[in-house]
């Protein structure tokens, strides 16, 4: 029985092709490819292990990232907002939400930006903004990213989501407070429609708005162009499950009397820290959810292989080499590693394993503004296949270990030997132009 389900789901998910269905049907499929992808990285424990590392990063940093927030903010007029806004982000641990948006709020207030000096000013941002590094390294993970930012897009992407974050949560506190107690709102609220109406988008807006904020997010913090739609598409999961393990949360854990009398006073950062852990699980299970959206080509299990054969290796290298010499010979577009990717049909992360053995041998080098993409280190006619097929033969050799470093009989080594002549035979005065 459960064998059957599971060839069901198997060709419902990738023996079903979406362009031959409606679009109600390709949408489901698809929802259910994103949410099969993500199950299985979830499944892996890594997201688990990172949002832990970020909890211990949050808690370092959440008072000088308010500190700084709060003073672009005075420009804006909305700095008031902080508590309430705070409060309002950490409503799911109930009364325990107050007391700690309180003590932080005190915290931040000892902060004098003034009278910090040049040093703890430095420091303060510092602090921020390796936070926000901690935070773009496991977008990135998630993305499959390996190249980071220089020190000037760090900067002004950073500075993007120090301010603009924090200004759309403070607004939607503030638009929630303005619903609830403007005496213009009460009145029209008396009149219908209207107040049927205005009933409806204040308590819409909320939700739109953190939308936007997670959407930006999704934009701005991987080191890679991410649409917005697929941006928006894990933003709005992120959005409901957001909220709804915030329920969960105060219903469960919040209301529960086993962590008092285990934890006593330490209950409320137990409980404070369970649920950075679970708010920072949510934001990168929404990560997962835009790439899969974005790159619906890596769910399947096959992009998941990260071991290759040797037999793997040596085509992949010579499929890599050939595609990069065309594109140069006849003035393409350069390839990147996702542009790569997708016309292999494997993944980035495989696709890594072979790119430094490449660079390293000065086959291929990377170039453009974001050294994110590759063209021929050589002429195409000095690029023998022996050397590609020898650069990848070699990769992960390391000079502590050598192959002459094993110790075998004589009839072994000549074998070697002759293989090795056979395979410079075979590719003899064959170049990699002649692949094109």
């Amino acid at each position: 029985m459960l064998s059957d389900l599971r060839q069901a789901l198997d060709r419902l998910l990738w023996h079903t092709e979406p362009k031959y269905t409606s679009k109600v049907q390709a949408f489901l499929i698809q929802a259910l490819r994103i949410f099969y992808g993500t199950f299985q990285d979830l499944k892996s424990g890594l997201p688990s292990l990172r949002a832990m590392s970020l909890v211990y990063t949050t808690l370092l940093s959440i008072v000088p990232l308010l500190a700084v927030s709060f003073s672009l903010l005075k420009g804006f007029g909305v700095h008031n907002q902080l508590e309430p806004a705070l409060t309002n982000l950490l409503e799911p641990l109930g009364e325990k939400g107050v007391q700690i948006s309180r003590q932080i709020i005190t915290f931040v207030d000892n902060i004098k930006v003034g009278v910090l000096g040049s040093l703890g000013l430095l420091l303060l941002i510092f602090t921020v903004l390796s936070l926000v590094k901690k935070i773009e390294s496991a977008f990135n993970a998630t993305w499959e990213i390996a190249v980071t930012r220089n020190i000037l897009q760090r900067f002004s992407n950073y500075l993007s989501v120090i301010l603009v974050g924090p200004l759309l949560i403070f607004t939607s506190a503030g638009i929630t407070a303005s619903f609830n107690s403007s005496a213009v709102v009460n009145r029209f609220l008396m009149i219908e429609p209207f107040g049927s109406i205005l009933l409806f988008m204040g308590e819409l807006t909320p939700y739109i708005l953190t939308t936007l904020c997670f959407t930006l997010i999704y934009l701005l913090i991987p080191n890679t162009k991410v649409h917005v739609r697929s941006a928006l598409y894990g933003a709005v999961v992120t959005t409901i499950l957001w909220y709804m393990f915030g329920s969960l949360f105060t219903a469960f854990i919040v209301n529960s009397t086993n962590y008092t009398a285990i934890y006593s006073s330490f209950a409320i950062l137990i409980i404070f820290m369970l649920w950075i852990y679970i708010s920072w699980l949510i934001i990168l299970t929404g990560a997962t959810i835009s790439y899969y959206h974005q790159h619906p080509e890596r769910i399947s299990n096959k992009s998941r292989i990260l071991r290759l054969s040797s037999r793997l290796r040596e085509k992949l290298a010579l499929t890599i080499m050939q595609l990069i010499g065309h594109s140069f010979h006849y003035h393409e577009t350069p390839w990147s590693a996702q542009t790569l990717a997708k016309k292999i049909n494997i993944s980035e992360q495989a696709l890594m394993i072979i790119m430094p053995a490449l660079l390293s041998n000065e086959l291929i080098v990377v170039t453009g503004e974001d050294q994110q993409h590759y063209l021929p280190a050589q002429s195409l006619e000095n690029i023998t296949l022996e050397m590609i097929l020898n650069a990848v033969r070699s990769a992960e050799e390391t000079p502590a270990l050598q192959p002459d470093d094993i110790d075998s009989n004589r009839k072994i080594s000549d074998a070697i030997t002759e293989l090795e002549q056979a395979i410079s035979d075979s590719t003899k005065n064959k170049t990699l132009k002649d692949l094109i």
